[in-house]
């Protein structure tokens, strides 16, 4: 059994218990001959997986009546892993989504580590830093990069941890972000188990 989650940059594969990565721009989907059973926030990307015929949409399968039109399918996989929580997904973008007695209850889009950099650098090359994990979010900074990741991680941290629950991390910046929340559930494989999730309940597998 093949799984896909389709991004904004990657095509990130569970072969089994193998995972691995494809760029977007470069890997042709045809090339792939097994069944797939993907979800896509892409829209390029989806209008050329929606020709073949196998790679198996799971949106068609996800029941997103508790949730927003607009909202990625991504986040809504992920919202179904979890009873109670913060769900914080750490790729191309930061979304945040609060989880209680199972049901959604709203979240928020942030912006992802390369694009914020990358907002900073466009402000001004002097403030082209790399965000420093490591800081103390209790105190003020005294130096440039930390004046910017205080201000890129600070928000963040204390949103989250505003709501006085469980966390959970997935997406590729995962470990960086657990820097700051030491205490969270690191699991890069969170959307998998979504997607496997719907794949049971709509007799899939």
């Amino acid at each position: 059994m093949l799984l896909c989650d389709v991004g904004n940059t990657s095509y990130h594969f569970l072969d089994d218990l193998h995972d691995y990565k494809k760029e977007v721009n470069s890997f042709d989907p045809s090339s792939v001959k097994k069944k797939v059973f993907y979800i896509c926030v892409n829209p390029h990307a989806k209008l050329i997986l929606q020709m073949l015929e196998n790679w198996i949409d799971l949106s068609r399968h996800v029941d997103k009546e508790n949730y927003y039109e607009t909202m990625g399918i991504d986040r809504i996989v992920a919202c179904g892993t979890v009873a109670n929580g913060v769900i914080i997904d750490a790729g191309s973008a930061i979304t945040v989504d609060i989880i209680k007695d199972g049901i959604f209850q709203g979240g928020f889009i942030y912006a992802g580590l390369r694009a914020m950099r990358q907002t900073y650098k466009n402000i001004s090359p002097v403030l082209d830093y790399s965000f420093n994990f490591e800081l103390d979010l209790d105190k003020m900074p005294k130096n440039s990069q930390d004046a910017i990741s205080y201000g890129y991680l600070k928000t963040l941290y204390c949103e989250v941890m505003s709501h006085k629950m469980d966390i959970f991390l997935t997406g590729g910046d995962a470990k960086e972000f657990a820097k700051i929340f030491p205490h969270a559930t690191v699991d890069e494989m969170l959307l998998f188990k979504g997607m496997k999730k719907i794949m049971k309940k709509a007799q899939l597998c």
